[in-house]
């Protein structure tokens, strides 16, 4: 199937998140959505079936939008060979789960599932604050953990996972993510030396042209990012709650394009 024929439809993405998951029909043109997301309470048990059946929620509303064609979701865990490896913030029973398959045989339709910080970096390539980029790009997601994402000349390098790496003995993430900053009342001239000496080891393992800066916490991006002493560009994500839904668009399209994608 030709490119040009894939993006011309809106492509549905979905954002499977531990509050709530969300989708919408997107303009892979633009990168816009073509119509209000829908959002649904992640189910409190939330099994690859009960997901899958809030996911078919989704698909079912925007059915007359999307017809027959290709849905992109992500997921909060490593996800390989359509298989998920872990678990963040969903149930434990997605681990080692045959994710991609159980919505394929729930929904009956072409599923491309990938890592939800992955798809967001995708997004900010193709539309946000790295867009055009002509070199290697490092998008971090500070939020209850820290997400990452690696691109490089607008190809992904999946799972990278570099909020695990060891800092000061411990997991990089529980002293630089965003929700730490919350939890322990830090001020921003308390976490700064903390997101910088993260951010430096990462500058020092892969030397990256520009570093995105996503979450929540990078609507605040004035208060933080100025003070950070780095060789590399650093910026602030430009599309926000709207990464996840779009970046997974995206890909979904690229896998008909390019059946090996992700795979």
């Amino acid at each position: 199937m030709s490119e040009e024929t894939v993006r011309s439809k809106p492509v549905l993405g979905i954002d499977i998140g531990g509050s709530g998951i969300k989708g919408a029909p997107v303009d892979l043109a633009t990168g816009e959505f073509t119509t209000k997301r829908l959002r649904i309470t992640t189910p409190q048990k939330s099994t690859p079936k009960n997901v899958a059946a809030v996911v078919a929620e989704i698909v079912e509303a925007f059915a007359d939008v999307i017809g027959d064609g290709p849905l992109g979701v992500t997921i909060p865990a490593v996800v390989t060979h359509g298989k998920t490896r872990s678990a963040a913030n969903i149930d434990k029973s997605w681990i080692d789960a045959e994710a991609e398959k159980i919505f394929e045989d729930r929904l009956d339709r072409d599923i491309l599932l990938v890592n939800d910080a992955d798809a967001a970096g995708i997004a900010e390539v193709h539309y946000g604050a790295a867009k055009g980029h002509p070199g290697l790009v490092l998008m971090a997601t500070l939020g209850t953990g820290i997400g990452t994402a690696i691109v490089y000349r607008g190809v992904l390098i999946p799972n990278s996972e570099l909020g695990h790496i060891e800092i000061d003995g411990q997991d990089a993430e529980k002293r630089a993510a965003a929700s730490v900053k919350e939890r322990e009342g830090l001020s921003y001239k308390e976490y700064i030396p903390r997101l910088q000496k993260y951010l430096e080891r990462l500058e020092a393992l892969l030397w990256p042209d520009l570093i995105v800066i996503g979450g929540g916490i990078s609507k605040n991006s004035e208060k933080f990012i100025p003070k950070l002493k780095l060789n590399a560009e650093v910026v602030p994500a430009k599309l926000l709650n709207t990464a996840g839904i779009v970046g997974a668009a995206w890909l979904a399209a690229d896998r008909q394009v390019h059946p090996d994608a992700l795979r």
